[in-house]
């Protein structure tokens, strides 16, 4: 082969075969392939499935997959669903070919994502837990060896021993350094509740447009692509809430501040090892005192991605967590009025927001500042502690204010914060009778019974 040939090779995709489960909707695992860059030469729908200890069905459908593999020239099968060690030994023996599922799929994508510390440690982790009984699989006798994987230096058992071992200690030692960052995380997040801010969460299926909707409402710069996992760590930014009050002058707006954190996307059947290695990140989620569940108003899916983040919240422990539906990318249904009122009646509470052309972002506003902010307290601030009004606007959103002769009459929300015992201390004195539980009061405020005990 000449130096052009193997420029050719070089740049040439891969090339996989997609075995999918009967009745299953592949689409997904396209969506997967097509991010890590490979080329699929067909996807394949099994029509049954049966009990076979060698290959997870029967033989003549394996050795029919193995030899359109073949035809194809294909570089990789795929499987839909996850294969045992096992057999996909038995397959690589059978096809000549790597094979793996849709749980390597998943960690490759990570791998490739992970930018900071703490998500490449988590990948690492989970992908030399996954790796480790299946390392015999790359020590058979293959026509192409499996490019990037573990147990390339040869073949034999002391060798296969001897990695094992190096695998059993690197875990060990990332499992240390993980601790590490956690802890770390853990006394950011400490510091974070010193400063009584509440604090948001954005979840949602992948590539929903969360990245994009936390720039478009905090003027960051966070990585988007239009890509499944396009990004993997949790960005926290702080978001001001603006609530638009009348004085005697003009109309102005001033606005609480709010923490808001992007999260992982979530993805059906994520494997499990990845919800265990990305726990202290999806930990934002379970840790928020509301929970911003983003769709994409235009995929036809977005009734099974709903039930897919309800299902991995139910997983972490963020199931009662307080909860906004979103409907993000509407301004793509301006043309699409079949599919705009299909979402209008799966979610009828649902806001309808374009993180693109900003479109339903006052609402949205409104909305947060309802759940996080509680019921309207009436004031009455003397003149001589003005003052007051900086601290109420950190934390608090001030919904109207009036400057008379017998003081500054305003309405504020935030007053009953149970995180910021110091506004509503200071506030008391100046409220309406019985206008402001603070802690010492016995009875629980609806707002209490309704969002925990952190409040």
């Amino acid at each position: 082969m000449d130096l052009i040939n193997l420029e050719e090779e070089e740049k040439r995709k891969i090339r996989a075969l997609l075995v999918g489960a009967p009745n299953a909707d592949i689409s997904e695992l396209e969506g997967l392939v097509k991010t890590l860059g490979y080329e699929i030469a067909r996807s394949v729908i099994l029509a049954r499935m049966e009990q076979n200890p060698v290959y997870g069905f029967g033989k003549g459908k394996a050795e029919e997959i193995a030899a359109l593999s073949k035809e194809l020239d294909c570089d990789l099968i795929i499987f839909d669903f996850e294969i045992s060690p096992r057999k996909q030994r038995n397959w690589e023996k059978l096809a000549k070919i790597p094979v793996i599922d849709r749980q390597e799929v998943i960690l490759r994508i990570f791998a490739s994502r992970a930018q900071t510390k703490e998500a490449v440690l988590q990948v690492q982790l989970a992908q030399l837990e996954y790796a480790r009984p299946r390392l015999a699989h790359s020590y058979g006798d293959m026509a192409r060896q499996r490019g990037g994987n573990f147990g390339a230096k040869g073949s034999g058992e002391t060798q296969l021993e001897l990695d094992i071992r190096k695998i059993r200690e690197k875990i060990q030692q990332l499992k240390k350094e993980l601790e590490q960052v956690v802890r770390d995380r853990e006394t950011q997040r400490k510091r974070r509740e010193k400063i009584p801010l509440p604090t948001c969460a954005l979840a949602g299926y992948t590539n929903a447009g969360k990245s994009s909707l936390l720039n478009a409402l905090t003027g960051s710069d966070v990585f988007v692509e239009d890509k499944l996992f396009a990004t993997l760590d949790p960005t926290t930014r702080k978001l001001q809430l603006k609530s638009s009050i009348k004085t005697s002058e003009d109309e102005k707006g001033f606005g609480a501040n709010i923490l808001l954190t992007d999260t992982v996307g979530f993805i059906s059947n994520l494997p499990h090892s990845l919800v265990n290695a990305f726990k202290s990140t999806l930990e934002e989620a379970q840790r928020a005192n509301l929970i911003l569940l983003v769709l994409d108003a235009s995929d036809e899916k977005a009734e099974f991605q709903y039930n897919t983040v309800v299902k991995v919240l139910e997983e972490i422990g963020a199931e009662n967590t307080p909860r906004l539906v979103i409907l993000n990318k509407i301004d793509k249904l301006t043309e699409n009025p079949a599919q705009l009122a299909k979402m209008t009646s799966l979610f009828p509470e649902a806001i309808k927001i374009s993180a693109k052309t900003h479109e339903g972002f006052e609402l949205l506003s409104k909305k947060i500042c309802d759940e996080l902010l509680g019921r309207e307290i009436p004031c009455l601030i003397p003149l001589e502690k003005q003052a007051l009004l900086n601290e109420a606007r950190k934390t608090g959103i001030i919904l109207e204010e009036n400057w008379l002769d017998d003081g500054i009459h305003i309405k504020i929300k935030g007053g009953e914060l149970k995180k910021n015992p110091r506004l509503s201390n200071l506030l008391a004195p100046y409220a309406e009778s019985g206008a402001i539980k603070t802690g010492t009061e016995e009875k629980e405020s609806g707002f209490k019974k309704k969002f925990g005990s952190d409040w």
